[in-house]
């Protein structure tokens, strides 16, 4: 017995991002993260970051709840780390160049590397300490603002909806996909804060910026990758079994 052949049709070059509104979105981030910014720069933000810090934490300092809790929280912030961030990225990479979106993976490309030297640049700017008042409840090097892994977990994930988004002509499909990796982001950047290794506005301007350099690299970048994505071939449809 034998199955019919079936054969998948993907989109010419692939749906994209409207460049007025992923601007806009941008704009929007990067107001949010400046203002963030200033608060901190001027001293105005430790009440803030103090009652954010303490919240739901017991006498000891420690995060209330069971134990299997705070283990769940090391392995969600574990999704916004160095490695498995990484591999994320590498996988949807190879996955976008399988199914010839080449344009979408050459972007992403750009955008994750381009959000490493933005992260880097402000860190080295800012160079503020990390938070001693709580425990570190894992390991944290470096400075504290912005949060690295709330700048690059929402550059890698929103980057990666906004690729894959491609993929579905559903104007509903592609809103959830995007929700579910702001929704994603959103809660590694929380983690920080509960296992004490960041304020809570280093984890808010290092959401709004890693999602204000998303939104912005869709605009700014595309054309670049469209020429990229263009000297390596024209994108075909992908027929099979």
């Amino acid at each position: 017995m034998t199955s019919p052949v079936q054969t998948i049709v993907l989109p010419a070059h692939g749906w994209r991002i409207d460049p007025r509104k992923a601007l806009a979105v941008a704009a929007l981030c990067w107001i949010g993260f400046a203002t963030i910014t200033w608060l901190i720069e001027t001293d105005r933000a430790e009440t803030i970051d103090r009652a954010g810090l303490l919240f739901w934490r017991a006498r000891d300092l420690r995060p209330l709840g069971p134990s299997w809790l705070l283990e769940g929280v090391r392995d969600f912030t574990a999704l916004g780390g160095v490695l498995l961030r990484n591999l994320f990225a590498i996988a949807a990479i190879c996955s976008l160049l399988f199914v010839r979106l080449r344009r979408e993976a050459v972007l992403l490309g750009l955008t994750i590397v381009g959000g490493w030297l933005v992260d880097e640049a402000i860190k080295l700017s800012v160079g503020r300490p990390r938070p001693e008042i709580a425990p570190h409840l894992t390991e944290a090097g470096g400075t504290s603002f912005p949060s690295g892994h709330s700048f690059n977990s929402a550059v890698v994930y929103i980057a990666i909806a906004l690729a894959f988004a491609a993929i579905s002509r559903r104007e509903s499909v592609r809103v959830t996909i995007i929700a579910c990796a702001v929704v994603t982001s959103l809660a590694i950047a929380w983690t920080r804060v509960w296992l004490g290794v960041h304020w809570p506005t280093d984890v808010a301007a290092g959401w709004l910026g890693g999602a204000g350099w998303a939104f912005l690299a869709s605009a700014l970048l595309d054309r670049p990758a469209t020429v990229a994505a263009e000297q390596v071939g024209d994108q075909t449809p992908l027929k099979g079994p």
